[in-house]
Parts: C-alpha cells; structure tokens; sequence
C-alpha cells in the first residue's frame, strides 16, 4: 500500500539495473514515474516490464512511463533520481541544468569520486544545479533484489535533516526501508570507497589466497574507510552503518558485485576485457591520490591503485601488506 496518499512525480535518469530497480521502487511506494533511458530499445523495453539487458529474467510492474527526451522526462517531477555513473555525471548535468526544475531535489544514487578533480559527486551537483538541494541514496542493495522486491534496507543523506526524512519517508514501501542521515560526507564516501575494497576482496579470492585473507582485507580495508572518513569529516557513526560497513559487507562477499567480480578476474588473472563497469577501477587511483594529499595511511587503496595500473601483480601487492611494520591495531 501506498504511504503517499497524493501520487508524486519521480523522474530516473539511467535505465541500467539500478535505475530500473529504483524506478520500480518509487513505483510501488506511491508515485508516477518516469524514467528517462538514452537507450530507445531499453525504454521500450523497461515500458513493457522488463529489463533483458541488465536484469535478465526479471518481470515487473508496467506502470513506469519512459522516455529518451530528457526534457520530457524532468517536466512535472517534483524529485529527481540520477543513476549516471560518476565519471559521466558532470556531462550529463550540464543537459540537465536548463532543463531542472529549481527547488527539487537532485538525488545521487550512484556511487564514486570523480577522476579529473576528485570531487565528490554532491559537489558537483552544488556547483552546476546551486539551485537545487542534493540528497545521496546509498547502502547495501543489489538491483536485482530490490527489482524483486526483496528485503532491503538504505540510507538517504542531506544535509538538511529535514529533507532527509522527508525523503527516506518517501521512498519506504513493503520491501524497501529507508533511513534518513545529514552525513551527506560519510555516506558518500562509504559508497565511493567500498568498491575499490570490493576489487581488493575479490582479488584476494580470485588469487585462492583463502577466506582468512578475504576477511582481513575487508577488515582493514574498513580501517582505512573509516581513516579517510574522519580526514574529510564523516561522523564515525555513519561508517559503522548500512551505507558504511553494511554496503562494505555485501560488495566484498558477493559475485552479484561488479567490483568483487572485477576483482575475481584480477586475482585468477583473467582477461578485463569487456567486463561490465566496475566503479572501483576509477575510483582506486583518485582514492589513493586523496589518502595521500590529506595525508591518512592507506596501503589496501594504495596496492588496488597500483595493480589497476599495472604496477604490481596481485601476489606482490599481498605480500608487502603482510610484511608492512606491525602495529598496534586500535591505532588507526
């Protein structure tokens, strides 16, 4: 049952898993949606309640209205969710920006810092649509699991408190829970910096390095995401929950994860070719460029960077972590 007793207007840029599975979800929680695909065979498709490409053998609802018109598919919203990955956000807010309605809210629902500046994707926001409040949705949620409407629990960040809750309150339906933060900073980064450690966790297993290896590159890896958080002013709270170690979890356990199956690839040494967009990839070297210039200790981000660069294999990446000075572990 709806919890919006008046339908709103929710528009999706992005007809990929994500953006289909959120479109769905603001469907069943009450609201008109319109989602907008640059794709017209993927729009047609998605019309008809299915998604062949990114959510093989998935039926759903055929209530979501699509378009490849950008103008088209901004008119009337009162809320925007972007699925643009983060290397082609900026881009695609620049179409944006004449077409935005002022005063809605823009809400960032893929993950990632951008290459060139290392922004945060709600700083480029801020900076082409000022017009417009940013929110973040993030959190550990694959597509497919939420397109079937399984159990699934997020979070959605602003910095002001009150939009967050009116958002979480907005999105929630049966199967889809939303917490509200002002951590916009925190949970941001966890969803940004979980993948490079997801490509770390799957290299590990890829390599046949044994779950006691995976285990302490995901603990670690959790070390240096909290260090990071604390250099640009996340609340350690945040990074203790779903958007933080919860999303951290699920990505470096699962082969439903880009990253992790990147990962796999890299540690059995596979070919890269041609394998789906793994955030991760981008997202290590500007990482480790960040780490460094706010001076936080940051080995796993580091060895991911130089493996993706070719630099080091992943075998000699794993041995320089383990022979690395010992410390004291609570020292972070």
């Amino acid at each position: 049952m709806s919890r919006n007793p008046v339908p709103s207007r929710t528009t999706v840029l992005g007809g990929g898993a994500w953006g289909t599975a959120l479109a769905l979800a603001a469907l069943h929680a009450g609201h008109a949606v319109r989602l907008w695909a640059r794709d017209a065979d993927m729009a047609a498709a998605i019309a008809k309640g299915e998604n062949p490409r990114y959510l093989p053998g998935i039926s759903f609802d055929t209530g979501i209205e699509t378009t490849t018109d950008l103008q088209a598919a901004l008119a009337d919203a009162d809320c925007v969710l972007s699925v643009t990955p983060a290397q082609s956000l900026r881009s695609v807010l620049e179409q944006v920006k004449p077409r935005m309605p002022a005063g809605i809210p823009f809400v960032l629902c893929a993950k990632g810092i951008e290459r060139e500046t290392g922004a945060l994707l709600s700083s480029i926001v801020a900076e082409i649509l000022p017009d417009n409040p940013v929110a973040i949705l993030s959190g550990p949620s694959f597509a497919a699991d939420v397109a079937r409407g399984l159990p699934t629990a997020v979070v959605v960040a602003a910095r002001d408190n009150a939009l967050a809750m009116q958002l979480a309150a907005r999105f929630s339906a049966q199967n889809l829970r939303c917490y509200a933060s002002d951590d916009i900073i925190g949970v941001e980064l966890g969803g940004a910096l979980k993948n490079v450690f997801a490509i770390a966790a799957g290299a590990v297993v890829g390599a046949e390095l044994g779950a006691s290896a995976q285990a302490a590159m995901v603990t670690r890896g959790f070390v240096e995401l909290r260090r990071l958080g604390a250099a640009f002013g996340a609340q350690p709270e945040t990074l203790m929950g779903l958007s933080g170690l919860g999303d951290l979890m699920l990505t470096c356990s699962s082969t439903q994860s880009r990253n992790f199956t990147y990962g796999l690839a890299l540690g059995r040494g596979e070919s890269l070719e041609g394998r789906p967009l793994a955030e991760g990839v981008p997202t290590a070297a500007i990482a480790a460029r960040l780490a460094a210039e706010h001076a936080v200790e940051a080995p796993i981000i580091s060895a991911v960077a130089a493996i993706l660069q070719g630099a080091i294999t992943v075998t000699e990446a794993v041995e320089a972590l383990m022979t690395r000075p010992l410390k004291h572990e609570n020292k972070i």
